[in-house]
């Protein structure tokens, strides 16, 4: 999919607002573009408006736009339809973890209750003694998607976003059969505060040369390119494709390159090159 425009959502007051990012003109609310209109990003895309938000950004008035750093982001949508994560998709992290890379991707399924946006707690819960923060780069589909090749999938995908996806690490180290539970705790899956077009987050080079860091506190702890993942995020996207049929607004978080132990008061972040830094405060949960 070829746009300009970042997808995002914007707080005013309890309200969260779609809104775009133009690279020139600034960011401006989708319901001042589009008058009595009230989505979110997820029906931006489901409803294949880019194409006219991108016509309208070039021709309305300059009241319209503000600038991007003045705003506070959310989630940019909260019900995604589906939510794939990857598990154990960078060599290294495999290794840190002393198991093998798989023969297939390792997918699992998180629920929409996991969801929340920049700025927000990530609370760790009182059945987990010990809780992971992974930084991650997530694909997000862009147009209905089914059975499609690896060469023409990203085509499908309407831009890539940061995610800090968490995992109850002691509950999966009990038994790998736990994987669901231990990533369904809420506020176990951010995501934002931008999704970003792929050929910005390219820029001159590839997909392959994005780097993706977990930081806390600040401090870098892992990092690593997408060239070292095991399935690319264009085989992961085709892979599922063939599982089942993928719709706009579907996420695919395409695996860490570490998991870093995260506790109250720490301040957890995922860094992905050219695309943005997510950042999130950590909680004591119940």
């Amino acid at each position: 999919m070829k746009h300009t425009l970042h997808l995002c959502s914007v707080r005013e007051g309890s309200d969260e607002l779609a809104a775009v990012v133009h690279p020139q003109r600034g960011l401006a609310l989708v319901r001042d573009l589009l008058p009595g209109w009230h989505g979110d990003v997820r029906e931006i895309l489901s409803e294949e408006l880019l194409d006219k938000l991108e016509s309208l950004v070039s021709t309305v008035d300059d009241g319209a736009f503000r600038d991007p750093d003045s705003v506070t982001y959310g989630a940019p949508y909260r019900h995604p339809r589906m939510l794939w994560g990857i598990g154990l998709n960078y060599m290294e992290h495999a290794s840190d973890l002393s198991e093998g890379v798989p023969e297939e991707p390792a997918s699992f399924i998180k629920g929409d209750h996991t969801v929340i946006g920049p700025g927000e707690d990530i609370p760790i819960p009182s059945q987990s003694e010990r809780t992971t923060a992974e930084g991650e780069v997530a694909v997000v589909i862009g147009r209905y998607c089914r059975n499609v090749e690896v060469e023409d999938a990203l085509d499908y995908v309407a831009g890539v976003v940061p995610v800090l996806d968490q995992t109850a690490e002691d509950i999966l180290q009990r038994n790998p059969r736990f994987l669901t539970r231990s990533k369904n705790f809420p506020g176990f899956f951010s995501f934002g505060p931008r999704i970003v077009p792929l050929a910005e987050a390219v820029g001159n080079g590839t997909l392959a040369d994005m780097e993706v860091s977990t930081v806390v506190n600040g401090e870098v702890l892992r990092t690593n390119t997408v060239s070292h993942m095991r399935y690319s995020p264009e085989y992961l996207v085709s892979f599922h494709s063939k599982v089942m049929p993928l719709y706009p607004g579907d996420i695919i978080s395409t695996g860490t390159p570490g998991a870093i132990h995260i506790k109250p008061g720490d301040v957890a972040e995922a860094r992905v090159s050219n695309v943005g830094t997510l950042t999130n405060p950590v909680t004591q949960g119940s």
